[in-house]
């Protein structure tokens, strides 16, 4: 998970709901804002996944047009072999799953003696 820009700052396009569960974030200001907010949506989320944060110029989000969020697989080679369409609607996992399945080599079985 790369956490990119703030979705919805209260300084920029506060949402209802963020204000129904009491969610009140600024848009970040330097990369220490931004660290601090990702680590607070990682613990208020209860993420189990590893979280990199984007720079402070946006370059991740620019360069993947990740805003609000997407799914992405990277190829062993860097190349892109998925993208999906702007989420939470346009969520496909099952085309993650394919992608995955056609990209990585299968699980080699072994041999009850091994």
């Amino acid at each position: 998970m790369v956490y990119i820009l703030e979705a919805h700052p209260i300084d920029a396009w506060q949402d209802d709901d963020n204000l129904k569960d009491k969610v009140s974030v600024a848009s970040a200001r330097s990369i220490d804002d931004r660290c601090a907010t990702a680590g607070a949506c990682v613990t208020k989320l209860n993420l189990e996944i590893p979280a990199v944060i984007d720079d402070i110029a946006n370059s991740t989000e620019s360069a993947y047009t990740a805003w609000p969020d997407r799914l992405y697989v990277i190829a062993q080679d860097g190349r892109v072999a998925y993208k999906s369409q702007p989420g939470p609607y346009g969520f496909k996992p099952a085309e993650v799953e394919t992608t995955l399945k056609r990209i990585l080599p299968a699980p080699s079985v072994l041999s009850s003696n091994e």
